[in-house]
C-alpha cells in the first residue's frame, strides 16, 4: 500500500509541475504576442510619417509646372508689351524727325514765295503772275499748317528773345525805345507744334 501511495504522489508532482510549466510556456507565449502587436502598432504609427515624406503625386506635380507656365507667360507678356511701347514711341520719334526735316527743307520754299509776293505786288504788268503766285503760296502755307507749322509773330519794336529769337545784325536805333529791341526781321522764325522749328534772324537796335 505504501509503495502504491509513493508512485501515486510521484505522479501528481511530475503532473503538477508538467502543468506549472504549461502555464509559463503560455504566459511567455502571450506576452511575446502582446511585444509583437506592440511592434506591429509602432510600425502602423510610423507609417504616416513615412507617406508624408514620401514623393508628391501626379496631381501635385501638375499644379506645380502649371505655376511655372504661368509665371512665365506673365514674364514673356510684360516684356513684349515693353518692346511694343519702345517700337511705337520709337516709331514716331522717326516719323516726327522726317517730318521736322522735310519741312524746314520746304521754308526756303516758302522765302522764295513770299519774297515774290514782295516784288510784284502793286505792279500792274505782273498782276496775273503775281495771282498765281499767291494762289500757289495760300496753298502752299495751309498744307504747312495742317502740319503744325505756325509762324512766329515779330516785328519791329518786339522784344528780343534769345529762346526764340537769332541777332544776325546790330544797327543804331532810329527811336530811343527801339534801343535794345527788334528793328528788323531778316528771317522769320517758325513753330512746329510747340517746338521752336527755326529761329527768327533779327536785327536789333543800339
Amino acid at each position: 500500500m505504501l509503495t502504491i501511495y509513493h508512485d501515486s504522489y510521484d505522479n501528481n508532482k511530475d503532473n503538477s509541475n508538467k502543468g506549472m510549466k504549461d502555464e509559463q510556456n503560455k504566459e511567455q507565449e502571450e506576452m511575446e504576442e502582446v511585444e509583437h502587436e506592440g511592434d506591429k502598432t509602432t510600425d502602423q504609427g510610423d507609417q504616416p510619417e513615412q507617406d508624408t515624406q514620401a514623393e508628391p503625386g501626379p496631381m501635385q506635380v501638375k499644379e506645380e509646372e502649371l505655376a511655372a507656365a504661368k509665371d512665365k507667360y506673365l514674364r514673356l507678356y510684360a516684356e513684349f508689351e515693353n518692346y511694343r511701347r519702345r517700337t511705337s514711341k520709337e516709331r514716331l520719334d522717326l516719323v516726327k524727325t522726317a517730318n521736322e526735316e522735310l519741312i524746314l527743307d520746304l521754308l526756303s520754299v516758302v522765302d522764295d514765295l513770299e519774297r515774290s509776293l514782295q516784288i510784284f505786288e502793286n505792279k500792274e504788268e505782273v498782276a496775273p503772275m503775281y495771282e498765281g503766285i499767291q494762289l500757289v503760296y495760300q496753298k502752299f502755307s495751309k498744307v504747312l499748317t495742317q502740319k503744325g507749322l505756325k509762324a512766329m509773330e515779330i516785328g519791329p519794336g518786339s522784344d528780343f528773345d534769345s529762346e526764340y529769337h537769332e541777332a544776325v545784325a546790330q544797327t543804331p536805333a532810329p527811336e530811343e525805345k527801339l534801343k535794345g529791341k527788334v528793328v528788323d526781321v531778316v528771317e522769320k522764325g517758325y513753330f512746329l507744334g510747340e517746338k521752336v522749328l527755326r529761329f527768327a534772324k533779327v536785327v536789333i537796335g543800339q
